[in-house]
């Protein structure tokens, strides 16, 4: 097991440049399976989470090779039918993204409930529903599922719920379907809007992209094409914040303002002092005497769930008692448990609803990250705490992630990576 050690207290100074989207690469590696072609996708960030998914491609007869700093290249001329090792799907979530693509090239795929972080209840009847109405048989026999299809049929139908995931797994079984399919109630996340243009360059047929509402007419086949990330709005704000609460000084070059609205809305409320200096770019100024806030995490344009525990870090930099809801998973206030070993005044209310009282000044101790986001907040309390942290499970944080160590380094943090 591998430790981050911190020494808190230190400003963060400089620039940095976002890698790419977890969020968004994941399915969109996943989407190459819809086609026995080459696929070059640019602008992949090198986090665990990629290195996973594409050993489970590799199963598949996928040839992936790192063609550039961050530029993928999969090989899917020799693709074939494969079972799903429940080894790897045990590993990640987002492996749960390769079931409709395969389901639309294959007719079916037998897989069990993924992994990844524990969040809470995270049901995966919305995507089930998704491939029933496209007309898909689903079977479970309490601990594996199988879903089969002669051929997909386009359908109108409207998803269970606004399920980012769910809607990434819809459209990707729907572009191969025969017939139009007509879906509702999708998410329109920036990741699902990158996902969406990158299939239309690979040639599928999607109208209302960016909308709640679509429309996908079936084709045939798709085609090898040129790929890209958008940069990760997760990251970007996760260093945002770190600037914050270390009263740094950081230009973060892939913060794009439109993808952030409601998180630069906080930071202005709240009175960070900060620029713009272009639509994708923002510039963190060091700041005092912040102001409590509430936050309420939300489908986008909503407030990101991802951010949340971020913002439970900067709340506890802010006068006065600020107030988290988070409504989307009933286990994401966990690492708040680490903030209260660190010295923050912490109320959890009920699983969803927790009150944090500042200025605090932290107290370094040992902790451990939950999973990916909840990890990535207590190393920002650590990076703000008096003394040493030690920071355990990083490997949860690896995840998401990239090089966390070194970047943070290089802005002047002090910290090493040490085995427990």
């Amino acid at each position: 097991m591998t430790q981050l050690i911190i020494h808190g207290g230190k400003p963060l100074n400089g620039k940095i440049r976002i890698d790419g989207a977890k969020n968004a690469v994941l399915p969109i590696m996943a989407s190459t399976i819809l086609a026995n072609d080459v696929f070059i996708i640019n602008n992949v960030p090198k986090i665990s989470d990629v290195n996973v998914l594409g050993e489970i491609l590799k199963d598949f007869g996928s040839v992936i090779t790192w063609t550039g700093n961050n530029q993928l290249t999969i090989n899917n001329t020799n693709l074939h039918y494969a079972e799903l090792d429940f080894e790897k799907i045990r590993k990640i979530r987002s492996s749960l993204m390769v079931v409709g693509p395969m389901l639309a090239r294959f007719g079916k795929v037998r897989f069990i409930e993924p992994g990844g972080c524990k969040l809470g209840t995270r049901s995966i009847d919305t995507h089930l529903h998704a491939f029933e109405a496209l007309g898909a048989k689903v079977a479970f026999d309490g601990e594996r599922y199988e879903i089969t299809a002669d051929r997909l049929t386009g359908t109108r139908a409207v998803l269970d719920e606004i399920s980012v995931t769910g809607t990434s797994n819809a459209v990707m079984a729907s572009v191969l379907a025969q017939g139009t399919t007509e879906w509702h109630l999708m998410a329109a996340e920036p990741e699902n809007i990158n996902l969406m243009e990158n299939l239309v360059l690979m040639g599928a047929k999607i109208s209302g992209i960016g909308t709640h509402n679509l429309v996908i007419d079936g084709v045939e086949q798709l085609h090898e094409a040129t790929l890209g990330v958008i940069s990760d709005r997760i990251e970007a704000a996760t260093y945002a914040v770190a600037a914050i609460v270390t009263k740094g000084d950081l230009l973060i070059d892939g913060y794009f303002r439109d993808h952030l609205d409601v998180v630069t809305q906080v930071f202005k409320q709240i009175g960070v002092k900060y620029d713009l200096p272009s639509d994708h770019e923002i510039h963190i100024l060091p700041s005092d005497n912040l102001s409590a806030f509430k936050i309420r995490t939300d489908i986008y344009p909503g407030f990101p769930t991802d951010i949340q525990a971020l913002f439970g870090a900067l709340m506890t930099q802010c006068q006065g008692v600020s107030r988290i809801f988070e409504t989307l998973y009933d286990a994401r206030l966990s690492y708040l448990e680490g903030i209260k070993q660190m010295g923050g005044s912490v109320n959890i209310l009920d699983p969803h609803r927790a009150e944090i009282t500042g200025p605090t000044l932290l107290q370094g101790t040992q902790v451990r990250c939950p999973d990916i986001r909840g990890g990535a907040g207590l190393l920002l309390a650590a990076l703000a705490a008096s003394g040493e942290t030690i920071l355990n499970n990083i490997e949860a944080i690896e995840r998401g992630y990239s090089d966390v160590e070194n970047k943070l380094r290089v802005l002047g943090a002090d910290i090493r990576r040490a085995d427990s």
